[in-house]
């Protein structure tokens, strides 16, 4: 009979272990409204892009039926990234840092078997805020600042090394662009089907 074991887990310290104890070690030694105010945004952060698709969809109505269903397409995007990062964890298997490196860190370590790598935190950011981009570059540039403090909040409060949230970022944006230049060159032949359907109000005020 075979025994049937499963690979090591990835230590990441390897990488960028040193930077990651630089930036906890600096949490700490930082006032605690400042750790209170970017531990807040690196939990609930996530909500703000959830309002701004829903400001880019309430402004695209009034602007035009195929860059409102860029708009409405911009949720499903980014949970398309999430999925993709999500599969990318079971792969890799990357403990987390505060798992290898046993420190101390503003956010509770996860568990055993929660991967680290990548960070799905930085890829739903950048995957939204490449969808934006694609339906108001406006709100696609505040999306962008937004992405990129949810990433540096991920090793800020020691949930991530450096490396995931990087690979994040690139997931998260590689997957949104991709899927939005396919949906672009479509997106008047779906507006156009939803516009004789129930749906159509979706798309025009």
């Amino acid at each position: 009979m075979y025994t049937v074991t499963s690979a090591q887990p990835f230590d990441g310290s390897r990488i960028d272990g040193g930077a990651y104890l630089d930036v906890v070690d600096a949490a700490h030694h930082t006032p605690s409204w400042v750790d209170s105010l970017v531990s807040g945004y690196s939990t609930y952060g996530l909500a703000l892009f959830a309002v701004l698709m829903l400001l880019g969809w309430r402004q695209a109505r009034h602007h035009d039926a195929a860059r409102a269903v860029k708009a409405l397409a911009a949720p499903v995007l980014t949970v398309v990234a999430f999925v993709v990062s999500t599969a990318l964890k079971q792969v890799v298997h990357e403990n987390r840092p505060c798992q290898s490196l046993h420190v101390m860190t503003l956010e509770a370590c996860p568990a055993p078997g929660d991967w680290s790598f990548p960070s799905n935190h930085s890829a739903l950011a950048a995957a939204a805020a490449v969808a934006l981009w694609f339906v108001s570059a406006r709100l696609g540039v505040i999306a962008a600042f937004g992405a990129l403090a949810m990433a540096a909040s991920r090793v800020w409060v020691g949930a991530h090394y450096p490396h995931d949230i990087i690979a994040g970022l690139i997931v998260g944006a590689l997957v949104a662009a991709s899927l939005a230049t396919l949906l672009g060159r479509h997106a008047v032949t779906v507006a156009e089907i939803l516009g004789r359907g129930r749906l159509r109000q979706l798309i025009a005020s």
